[in-house]
């Protein structure tokens, strides 16, 4: 075979495979643009699930509260009425004080020594009144016989007389100097819890020291508490004081602690202030409350909560569930097809965790609790019931 031969051999077969590469090209790409023209599958989003529960209908009580002070049905300061040493305190400080019960002793010996010498000059007086009376009943039966003169007989009716008001005056004395001796105990005036006291044993106490007020018993049982409202509340509290009291009912008063308990006994109205007070606009009220274990101590602070009035038919929803956007208010409600809508409402009372809403709701309608960042207005989502105690 020559050269030229050879040639045309290889060119045929190199022809050859050029046309079949060609041919797998041709299917290859003919492959990716049928891949390329397939249309894409419409991607459906999953709505969201959120968290539903029901406007609510019904009366709801309306309370205000206040920030009330603790104090003592009565606060009585114990004072010494006489100067001297003081030598015994009988009382524990802290303790329950009975009315009449022994709290501090002064040395009496000055007091006795002045009491024994007041009745020393008095019986010196009454001697002498016995004398005088004796003296003019002997005049008297020697005055029909002219034995003795009128004018004998008016000076007996002098002496007679002066003397019994020496008496007298010796007895006032006598009094008085048992009456200082008397003091030297001191008393409690009422029952009550007593103070700490502001003496100690060998302080010199009376009027005239620096120690005058010796300690304080404050009766607890019932105890007051002392608030200040405004007028606008003083005139709603006493509207329904009015009318419950016509009904023979009283307001409900709560009493509650600084650790958020709720004490257990409910107060009354005692009385209000004769006066507003013109720089604050509140008047003061004071409210009694039992406290038979002597729980509740003067100076406490509390807060005290009473229901004013009864709103009717009032919508009420829980508080998350209202959104606040600058000064407007919104509910986001779930329609019957599970489509969101964004509502505006007028919010009214705050009741615990729930608020009153005014307008912008009906009953029974579902609104969005928790779930809020997942929606958007017209949004299709799932729901799930939840119970709000309410």
């Amino acid at each position: 075979m020559n050269r030229i031969e050879i040639v045309n051999k290889d060119l045929a077969h190199n022809s050859i495979n050029t046309s079949v590469l060609s041919f797998f090209w041709v299917i290859i790409s003919g492959l990716s643009l049928s891949a390329c023209e397939r249309p894409k599958e419409k991607m459906v989003p999953i709505p969201p699930v959120v968290e539903v529960t029901k406007v609510i209908k019904k009366d709801v009580p309306i309370a205000q509260e206040w920030i009330g002070t603790l104090d003592g049905m009565v606060n009585a300061k114990i004072n010494a009425q006489v100067s001297g040493y003081l030598i015994k305190q009988n009382y524990k400080e802290g303790d329950l004080v009975k009315k009449g019960q022994l709290l501090y002793e002064i040395d009496p010996r000055t007091f006795q020594a002045n009491l024994d010498q007041a009745k020393s000059n008095l019986a010196g007086q009454q001697a002498v009144l016995k004398t005088a009376m004796l003296d003019l009943e002997r005049i008297k039966r020697l005055l029909p016989a002219k034995a003795v003169s009128v004018r004998d007989r008016d000076m007996a009716v002098g002496r007679e007389a002066n003397a019994r008001a020496s008496v007298m005056a010796a007895e006032a004395a006598a009094e008085s100097a048992k009456l200082s001796l008397n003091f030297t105990k001191i008393l409690s005036p009422i029952t009550g819890i007593a103070g700490i006291s502001k003496v100690q044993l060998g302080d010199l106490i009376g009027p005239n020291s620096g120690n005058n007020i010796l300690t304080s018993v404050s009766q607890i049982e019932p105890i007051r508490a002392y608030l200040g409202i405004s007028e606008q509340q003083y005139l709603e509290f006493t509207r329904e004081n009015t009318n419950r009291n016509e009904r023979a009912e009283a307001i409900p008063i709560e009493l509650i602690l600084v650790d958020g308990s709720l004490y257990p006994y409910k107060g009354t109205f005692y009385f209000a202030d004769r006066q507003v007070d013109v720089k604050t606009g509140t008047i003061q009220i004071a409210v009694l409350f039992p406290n038979p274990n002597n729980f509740l101590r003067p100076g406490q602070f509390a807060r005290i909560r009473a229901v004013l009035k009864t709103e009717k038919n009032a919508l009420i929803v829980p508080q998350h569930a209202v959104s606040q956007l600058q000064t407007k208010y919104q509910v986001a409600v779930v329609n019957d097809d599970n489509s969101v809508t964004i509502r505006l409402v007028t919010p009214g009372n705050r009741i615990g965790s729930d608020w009153i809403i005014k307008d912008g709701l009906k009953p029974d309608e579902r609104v969005i609790v928790e779930g809020l960042q997942k929606i958007r207005p017209g949004m299709k989502v799932e729901t799930k019931a939840v119970d709000q105690a309410r």
